[in-house]
């Protein structure tokens, strides 16, 4: 990556691995506090098995000294960058008995967070010729927005608002509530008078007839949610740089591009966080 990606707070990642833990590990590890010889130490390293984009190196690394401040971890690449089939990723080395206790927590986490870095680097790259941004939107796993949004900017694209209170953002249900035409724009133009001057609106709209009187408001963003392809090079014209023009909804790898190439400011997607499969990465022990 050509930026620095801002990282998790070490606090947020302590956070979901004490849930994680006290899941996975409740009352010890019956079969690693049986079976491995006390003393003993292991080296292992995480190798992929399918091609990918790096993310979750500090979380991997959290997760085996949170069960073992002994256990030491070497990120062999670095998070935000790609990696092939059999390249080693990180290198463990510790008590055996900590490593094999945290190593489904700390596989599971490393193997999304690079599914959705991955997931978010194809859709960049597809879009990497136009001035379209790719964002990601609420729909995360809940309990692990913190680290999946960081996925996401490891795989060059960016946040949109974290949560509720982050930013204001009508969406079809609101507007539904507030009628059409010159009352929508009086119910927005009201809400913009008590929000604050550092406060930007975005509203969204599912029909371009919709735009007239959102634009009446002043609003800074409107999001296109579920246009067909051939109407959004017309809401642009009518937007016509009044706004923000974000992209929204069924969002993929053959639809991103032309997407892209109408002109939109921003394409966001919930696909890169929910629906990601995990990626095969395998910790394997190195036999002397």
């Amino acid at each position: 990556m050509n930026q620095p990606i801002r990282p998790v707070p070490a606090q947020a990642i302590d956070r979901i691995l004490d849930i994680a833990f006290a899941e996975d590990n409740p009352r010890g590890d019956l079969t690693a506090d049986s079976i491995v010889p006390v003393g003993a130490v292991a080296t292992a390293v995480v190798s992929a098995r399918e091609p990918g984009v790096l993310a979750g190196a500090e979380v991997f690394t959290r997760a085996m000294t949170m069960v073992n401040a002994q256990i030491e971890v070497t990120a062999l690449i670095q998070d935000g960058e790609k990696f092939e089939v059999g390249e080693q990723l990180l290198k463990v080395h510790g008590p055996a008995a900590s490593v094999l206790t945290a190593e489904r927590v700390a596989l599971n986490l490393l193997q999304r967070m690079s599914a959705i870095a991955t997931a978010t680097a194809q859709l960049v790259d597809l879009v990497a010729h136009t001035k379209a941004r790719i964002a990601d939107t609420r729909k995360t796993t809940p309990g692990l927005r913190v680290l999946e949004r960081y996925a996401v900017r490891c795989g060059g694209g960016v946040n949109h608002r974290d949560n509720l209170s982050d930013a204001f953002m009508a969406k079809d249900n609101h507007l539904a509530l507030l009628g059409e035409g010159e009352e929508l724009t009086k119910a927005l133009v009201a809400v913009r008078a008590r929000l604050g001057h550092t406060t930007a609106m975005e509203v969204e709209v599912d029909r371009i007839e919709q735009i007239p009187a959102v634009l009446a408001a002043g609003v800074d963003v409107i999001m296109l949610d579920n246009f067909d392809l051939a109407d959004i090079p017309a809401a642009i014209k009518l937007i016509d740089g009044q706004a923000i023009i974000e992209a929204s909804g069924t969002v993929s790898a053959q639809t991103v591009g032309p997407i892209a190439e109408t002109g939109v400011d921003i394409i966001s997607s919930g696909a890169i966080t929910h629906s990601v499969r995990a990626i095969d990465l395998g910790l394997d022990m190195v036999i002397a």
